[in-house]
């Protein structure tokens, strides 16, 4: 899909009864790249945009999740730093994870979208209402997903999801 505003127009229809965004991490809020440095520590790096984008939706009242098989430490430092209430990390099975989630919730797997990139996130795009692909996810997640982005990951692809069910909530709340 383009940037053109049907596009635009036809990801926000596919969107429109979403009540929780589930994220993946690594490919997703980040480039997929881990950096190590000599001491053998790793490092992420995160997009600002894509954390405004997270935080502007937030404020819409909109619920996010994010669950990663990554290991704790800065996946959840970014998550705090983001007001993000469900954080999952060094999970082994991400989709009993966001059932739980989605019932705690009170909420229809239907109502759920995940945004993924590579194959660990098939179970949850094939269980949830809507699945997003990262532009440069791996081609079964593209061939799976309702929404692919216009986005990579960790270069804005969370940005242009997140704008576009804020803009949808705004746009419902003026029309009340």
């Amino acid at each position: 899909m383009n940037g053109s505003p049907e596009n635009a127009d036809a990801k926000a229809a596919i969107l429109s009864g979403i009540k929780l965004l589930s994220l993946d991490v690594d490919g997703v809020l980040t480039d997929g790249g881990i950096y190590y440095a000599d001491d053998g520590n790793s490092f992420r790096k995160f997009n600002s945009k894509d954390g405004m984008g997270i935080v502007h939706l937030q404020r819409t009242g909109f619920d996010i999740a994010v669950i990663s098989a990554g290991a704790p430490g800065a996946i959840e430092h970014r998550a705090r730093w983001l007001n993000i209430a469900h954080v999952y990390t060094n999970v082994g099975d991400k989709l009993e994870t966001l059932r739980k989630l989605a019932s705690e919730l009170g909420l229809d797997m239907s109502e759920v979208a995940h945004i993924g990139d590579d194959i660990n996130d098939l179970p949850l795009m094939e269980a949830v209402g809507c699945p997003i692909a990262v532009a440069d996810a791996m081609p079964e997640v593209i061939e799976c997903a309702k929404i692919v982005t216009e986005k990579v990951g960790g270069r804005g692809a969370v940005r242009e999801i997140c704008d576009i069910i804020r803009r949808m909530r705004l746009a419902s709340a003026a029309d009340v």
